[in-house]
């Protein structure tokens, strides 16, 4: 999430992070402070107003450095944004395309495209990031056990080392990382980005709008599949009504 550092973080999490599935590593041995998500639970839905203040998070901050493959500008309608406003965003960005002469040429990007990546490639991003590669974020919270509480204490577990305790070289202290150590100067503060709404932007709600946007990028067909499921639950529970009163018919002489 940063411009010219990336963590120890990222190292850790970018084998584990591909187009397919992933498997989640291991988080440090620290108890997570476990948070209150509105997408929790069977009937729990995302915080749209959060997880848009979350975009902001990550489009000023974390995309400069991470990248969403899995992800498209269309996706963005799930947080509540209108057409247009996908639409002017998605136009923000160059996309590499040939043109009529077979000349490689750029285009405006549009809502069908995937979130344009920071770097060209895998060696420009390592070289950039001192040889490490930063995660792709559109799987990151999947990525950690522990999930959004693992991203937010990450976040917010920036602090000054205690008493005695030698950093390395150019690290920082940090409350839930594997060794308290991460290259990674804190990505997010007070006022770090500017919000829309009049929402007060403290580091805290910083994380948490950014890890909400995440949880929605991970996982943008949660809701349509939890309302499924109640639907089919209230089938099951209606068919077993059904089944119990045509069996109490059926051997209603047999109990007499």
């Amino acid at each position: 999430m940063s411009l010219n550092r990336f963590t120890l973080f990222g190292t850790l999490l970018g084998a584990a992070i591909g187009l397919g599935s992933v498997t989640p590593v291991l988080a440090a041995e620290v108890e997570l402070p476990h948070q209150n998500w509105s997408f929790e639970g069977p009937f729990g839905t995302y915080d749209k107003a959060s997880a848009q203040r979350g975009f902001l998070v990550y489009q000023q901050v974390c995309s400069n450095c991470h990248s969403m493959k899995q992800a498209y500008y269309r996706n963005l309608a799930g947080i509540g944004l209108s057409d247009e406003q996908i639409k002017a965003i998605a136009a923000q960005v160059d996309v590499p395309t040939i043109g009529d002469d077979g000349q490689p040429t750029t285009r405006k990007g549009l809502p069908s495209d995937h979130f344009k990546a920071p770097y060209p490639n895998e060696k420009a991003a390592r070289a950039a990031q001192g040889g490490a590669l930063p995660p792709d974020q559109s799987v990151l919270i999947k990525a950690r056990e522990g999930g959004p509480d693992y991203i937010y204490a990450l976040l917010t577990g920036y602090s000054e080392p205690p008493a005695g305790v030698k950093m390395g070289e150019g690290m920082n202290y940090n409350k839930v990382m594997a060794g308290n150590q991460i290259a990674m100067a804190a990505p997010l503060s007070d006022g770090r980005v500017e919000y829309t709404d009049g929402t007060k932007p403290t580091l805290e709600q910083e994380a948490r709008d950014v890890t909400t946007f995440l949880a929605y990028i991970a996982n943008p067909e949660m809701e349509q599949r939890k309302r499924l499921g109640v639907r089919v639950m209230l089938f099951l529970a209606a068919l077993t009504c059904v089944t119990y009163a045509v069996k109490r018919q059926i051997w209603s002489d047999v109990h007499h």
